[in-house]
């Protein structure tokens, strides 16, 4: 299994050195990673290290809690795709998903998908399946399926848990086809993202990237 080809890349701390995002461009380029996933600040510092390369820059929108205004999410997007980024990993709401408010939801994807297909980037919504019940991730799973999103990601790494072979499996079950599946949160070895790929997902979202692919970790 080429496992390297299904990595993001990730670093995602509150405190990261521009020497730190070269290191990961390095990294990604050497081991011939998928992406490279680095805080919305950083991408002007990536984007140079990555001309000319395969490997992908993504982003977070409304990381890690979710609960930022929808038009501060839309803000967002414009400005990661301006600085040049290729793909966008977007946390949903939760307080609305978990106060039952659906139509919220449908709405601030309605309004973001549209600003971020139009440039023809990828669009993947962070569900935090950790904090949900298998009902909401089948609802999840509904929705964004329906809407056309290109992955739904498991996790931003930030909660409690993160991704699991059973939540990868379930959502597999109930996306349509052409939605794939992104784990992240919690992959350190790799057994268990060998175990994640084989449940259905088709992108790993990791910071223990080399070790993993090195089989070291």
């Amino acid at each position: 299994m080429q496992l390297n080809q299904y990595i993001d890349h990730t670093l995602l701390k509150p405190a990261i050195l521009i020497a730190d995002v070269k290191r990961i461009c390095d990294e990604a380029k050497q081991y011939k990673f998928a992406a490279v996933c680095l805080p919305p600040p950083m991408i002007k510092v990536a984007k140079p290290q990555l001309q000319n390369t395969h490997v992908k820059l993504a982003t977070v929108i409304g990381f890690p809690l979710g609960y930022s205004a929808i038009e501060a999410k839309i803000a967002e997007s414009i400005l990661a795709i301006v600085d040049g980024a290729d793909e966008l990993d977007v946390v949903i709401n939760l307080i609305a998903l978990k106060n039952n408010d659906w139509e919220y939801l449908a709405n601030e994807i309605n309004h973001l998908l549209p600003v971020i297909k139009q440039k023809n980037k990828i669009i993947k919504i962070i569900i935090e399946s950790g904090v949900l019940t298998d009902e909401e991730i089948i609802r999840c799973c509904d929705l964004y399926g329906a809407a056309g999103v290109d992955f739904i990601k498991t996790s931003t790494g930030y909660a409690e848990r993160g991704a699991t072979v059973e939540t990868v499996k379930l959502m597999h079950n109930y996306l349509p086809e052409q939605v794939q599946i992104k784990a992240s949160g919690g992959i350190k070895t790799f057994a268990f993202a060998k175990e994640l790929i084989e449940a259905g997902a088709t992108r790993l979202g990791c910071s223990s990237s080399v070790q993993i692919v090195t089989k070291a970790g």
